[in-house]
């Protein structure tokens, strides 16, 4: 991978420390109200994640292999890193699973109005949200793309578009080149 390539991911990196410290912050400020902890799996899936995103998390992961997975087809639902309800890649899971559980503020498909998700879980009534207490989604996904549509101009293995996903059960195999 080339310096430019490098460097995105080191944004990427910088990116998901900021994410991962408002969604401790935000944590802490809804623990009485959230259920989700550790083995909670609920939500945990084969997601598809920006090309920047993945091969951070595959450096990492070269880096630092997981102790076990399963081996999964790249389009099955389920993760090959969540065993026994216990995810084998925390320390460099994506974006979308440090914030999961969060309530999580966005605005709707036609542009005018604010929108709030959030597990049900871990929140029974959706009331007192507001800016301070949610996760800005909109914020971070616009930066995000913004960082992966430098990178995959740059990433010169495989060529990507902007708006392409990859799989994360595609880790397994990655990992074993």
């Amino acid at each position: 991978m080339n310096e430019k390539a490098l460097q995105k991911i080191n944004n990427y990196i910088a990116l998901r420390t900021e994410i991962s410290e408002l969604s401790a912050k935000l944590g802490t400020l809804h623990k009485d109200k959230m259920a989700c902890k550790k083995a909670c799996s609920s939500c945990c899936m084969n997601f598809k994640v920006l090309p920047v995103e993945y091969f951070s998390m595959l450096n990492q992961l070269k880096e630092n292999p997981p102790k076990e997975f399963r081996e999964l087809d790249v389009e099955d639902d389920d993760c090959n890193f969540l065993i026994d309800h216990i995810c084998q890649m925390y320390e460099a899971r994506p974006i979308i699973c440090r914030t999961h559980g969060l309530p999580l503020l966005f605005m709707n498909q036609e542009g005018d109005a604010w929108e709030l998700s959030a597990c049900p879980l871990n929140f029974k009534k959706f009331d007192d949200f507001h800016t301070e207490n949610t996760y800005p989604q909109d914020t971070y996904n616009s930066k995000l793309f913004l960082i992966n549509r430098e990178f995959v101009k740059n990433h010169q293995n495989e060529k990507f578009g902007d708006f392409d996903m990859i799989s994360l059960n595609r880790l397994v195999g990655d990992l074993r080149k």
